[in-house]
């Protein structure tokens, strides 16, 4: 199974060790399924992450203030190498908000069976694309619990 996961999603992984986020980047840990990411989330998640005043376009979360340099750090070391990082993705202008479109186009060039997301504005009422089905972190571990 193959999974993009939303960069909001992998940073509220970040805030708390008991939250669903972060359960489910457990379960990638565990191998239970790959996730892909791509240079364009990774660049995004250094961006978020260290911008000047805690919020960049998109995020309404004030991030640095909440989160170690430190930490952001490790999560995007361990996505480069155990996750499948895509490059050169294809144009993608389908959500509405066009932070979302790369998270489109890695699941499309990347095969992926699921984007998972908290985006209920403008990723979740896509329903899928690209072949995969667009779904809450919530969703996808209930998923999970009745495949295992």
């Amino acid at each position: 199974m193959r999974l993009v996961i939303d960069t909001n999603v992998l940073i509220s992984a970040l805030f708390s060790s008991t939250s669903l986020p972060t359960h489910l980047i457990e379960l990638w840990r565990q191998g239970l399924f790959d996730l892909l990411t791509s240079t364009d989330q990774l660049d995004e998640l250094m961006r978020v992450t260290r911008y000047p005043d805690g919020c960049s376009p998109g995020t309404s979360v004030e991030i640095r203030d909440r989160l170690t340099p430190a930490l952001a750090g490790r999560l995007i070391n361990e996505l480069r190498d155990p996750a499948i990082v895509l490059k050169d993705l294809p144009a993608v202008t389908v959500s509405p908000d066009p932070w979302d479109n790369y998270l489109l186009a890695t699941a499309a060039a990347g095969a992926a069976d699921f984007l998972v997301t908290g985006d209920k504005r403008d990723l979740l009422p896509l329903g899928c694309y690209g072949g995969a089905k667009i779904v809450t972190v919530r969703d996808f571990l209930a998923l999970i619990r009745r495949l295992t």
